[in-house]
């Protein structure tokens, strides 16, 4: 029987801390299928999002890129006021980035997105970047 490659499924929670969950330590939260899914799977201990909005965080975690190099620096929609003037961004992940989900592809996985995706318009969806199907994105 030929050898097959592991299933991966990655969760990313806006605003979810790092004691947030049962398998972290949580006392407070409930999240037993959560925890069930660490329990038998891969948890990593060491992680920092890359930008304290969405938008940044979700564009740096598919490309590998920091926000500034991507041009996303702010949650799209999002606009800054105050005595600093704000920087101009992106307000979509450009098609020309390569993602997670077409490096998968490129070796032999079925990639999905479900939830929220917040990097752009109809002609910016997780279906241009790679992903086979959408779920909500």
């Amino acid at each position: 029987m030929p050898e097959r490659n592991p299933n991966i499924i990655m969760v990313l929670i806006d605003d979810l801390g790092a004691r947030d969950l049962g398998c972290y330590g949580s006392s407070f939260y409930e999240t037993p299928r959560l925890d069930r899914l660490a329990e038998e799977g891969l948890k990593f201990g060491n992680a920092y999002a890359s930008c304290p909005v969405c938008s940044p965080s979700r564009a740096s975690l598919l490309t590998g890129k920091y926000p500034a190099r991507i041009g996303i620096t702010q949650w799209i929609g999002g606009h800054n006021s105050g005595k600093l003037k704000d920087v101009p961004y992106l307000h979509y992940l450009p098609l020309e980035e390569k993602c997670l989900a077409a490096i998968l592809k490129e070796n032999g996985y079925d990639t999905w997105h479900v939830g929220k995706w917040h990097l752009g318009d109809d002609d910016f969806h997780p279906e241009r970047h790679g992903f086979d199907v959408n779920i909500g994105g």
